[in-house]
Parts: C-alpha cells; sequence; structure tokens
C-alpha cells in the first residue's frame, strides 16, 4: 500500500517573505537608512544617536554588574609575611599580587568584567594604569605613579626597584578601580591621607550617570565639566558627602517667564 502524501499549494504562487531581524547595531541603522533613501545628513544623526544610545546602554550594564559583583565580594586572604614589620613573635600578613588576581578575577568574569594594565616608566616615575571593563565597552580607568622602590639600601637593584614599584601600583590600582577595602598592612597601604573619607556608593554614582545623560551634549563632556567643578579626578572620587551638592550641580534650573536659557 502506498504512502498517502498531502501537499499543500495554498502559498505556492505567494512570494516568500523576508524574515525581519529586531537588530539595533549600527550596520542595522545605517542599512535601514539606506533602503529608505535618507539623506547623508539624516543618516549621520541617526548614527550618532545609536551611538550614544549604545554607549549608554554599556554604561548602565557596567554599573550594574560592579553593583552586582560588590554585593557578594570574593574574600581576599593574607597569604605573605613582611619579615620588615614583623615584631615581638607576631606575623605581618599582606596579600600579594598573585593571590589578589588569583582570587578576584574569577569573581569579576562572573560579571562580565576584566581588567587590564598598561605601565609606562619615565626617568624618575612609573606610572600604572589598571582598566576594568565590561563585556559591553564600557571601561573605567585608575591611574597612579610612584617613583622606583630604593627601600632596604643596596638591596634591590635598578631593576628589582622598578619591579617592586609596579607590583605595588598594580595592586593599589586593582583595589582602587574594583572598590575592594585596602588590606592594612604597609605594603599594599596607603599614606594614611585618605583615612576616614568615604566615597559614594555605586547606586549613587549610577544616579549622577543618569542625570548626566539627560543633557544634549555628549556624556564625556559633561562629565568632564562636572569632574572640573567638582575638583575629582573620577566619580568614584567623589566624597559621600558632597553627593547632595552633585545632584543639585546635576539639576536643570528652572526658567523665570522672560528669562533667557
Amino acid at each position: 500500500m502506498e504512502e498517502l502524501k498531502v501537499i499543500d499549494k495554498r502559498h505556492e504562487d505567494q512570494p516568500e517573505k523576508a524574515l525581519t531581524v529586531q537588530d539595533n547595531s549600527a550596520n542595522a541603522v545605517l542599512i535601514m537608512a539606506m533602503e529608505k533613501n535618507y539623506t547623508p545628513e539624516l543618516i549621520e544623526k541617526m548614527m550618532d544617536l545609536n551611538d550614544r544610545h549604545e554607549k549608554t546602554e554599556a554604561r548602565k550594564a557596567y554599573f550594574e554588574a560592579i553593583s552586582a559583583f560588590k554585593e557578594n565580594p570574593p574574600e581576599v586572604l593574607k597569604d605573605k609575611e613582611n619579615i620588615q614589620f614583623s615584631k615581638g613573635g607576631k606575623k605581618a600578613m599582606y596579600v600579594s599580587l598573585g593571590n589578589l588576581l588569583k582570587t578576584v578575577n574569577p569573581a569579576l568574569g562572573k560579571h562580565g568584567l576584566s581588567v587590564s594594565f598598561e605601565i609606562k616608566q619615565a626617568e624618575k616615575l612609573v606610572t600604572v594604569s589598571c582598566k576594568l571593563s565590561h563585556r559591553m565597552g564600557h571601561s573605567e580607568t585608575v591611574t597612579m605613579e610612584a617613583p622606583p622602590d630604593i627601600s632596604g639600601g643596596n638591596a634591590k637593584n635598578p631593576i628589582q626597584q622598578i619591579k617592586s614599584t609596579v607590583t605595588y601600583l598594580r595592586a593599589a590600582t586593582f583595589e582602587a578601580v574594583t572598590g575592594l577595602a585596602a588590606t592594612d598592612d604597609a605594603n599594599f597601604d596607603d599614606d594614611g591621607n585618605a583615612a576616614g573619607t568615604e566615597y559614594i556608593t555605586d547606586k549613587q554614582k549610577s544616579t549622577l550617570v543618569d542625570m548626566m545623560n539627560t543633557f544634549e551634549s555628549p556624556f564625556e563632556k559633561v562629565e568632564s565639566r562636572f569632574l572640573k567643578t567638582m575638583q575629582i579626578e573620577s566619580l568614584d572620587k567623589l566624597p559621600e558627602s558632597k553627593f547632595d551638592a552633585a545632584v543639585k550641580k546635576l539639576t536643570p534650573k528652572e526658567r523665570k517667564p522672560g528669562e533667557d536659557g
């Protein structure tokens, strides 16, 4: 007995409809604009708006990832003894750079975050920059510089002096950009100048970023003017005590009748 086959020919003469895929990428915007015969000027404006939208979304994703990371930060254990500061049988322990990176990097990766370092050496200063990047493209960088480490007299040769400073700065910038609490050991601690200063939280920082995005000017220009006004290097360095003043600075002033903008 032959198998009965049913063939549906109802749509045979109808042209096949192209599948519409939602895509907000720059290429999709450009293709759509060209298909509609938009002018080059309009296409340029559309591309600019799309670029600003992508940067805004990337920035939001970055701060959301940082907040999620800090909700359950990894415990970094002190794994090295600083013999120079060990006294009376009590060991002075500190966190080595290798242990710091090995412990924290996997936790960052779970939230789409990663770090990279840039090292520059001048005649008398070593500069290290640590960049924390999110997979969507936004990144924040902390830069520090210091002279070669000549502590210990002639115990270190010139190369070791530079390596010691690089190690210190990599740890310090890494802790700063990730927002981890600095260790209380002399190796990775600061000089105490910042003791007692509490900076804004990631949620407060996100609030300021959202307010900056409401301006018509590019975010980078608004942020640059804001940092200059508040006399800080980055949003991470804004004291919590100045948060209300910062919000006030970014709040558009109401115009009175007859008043020019």
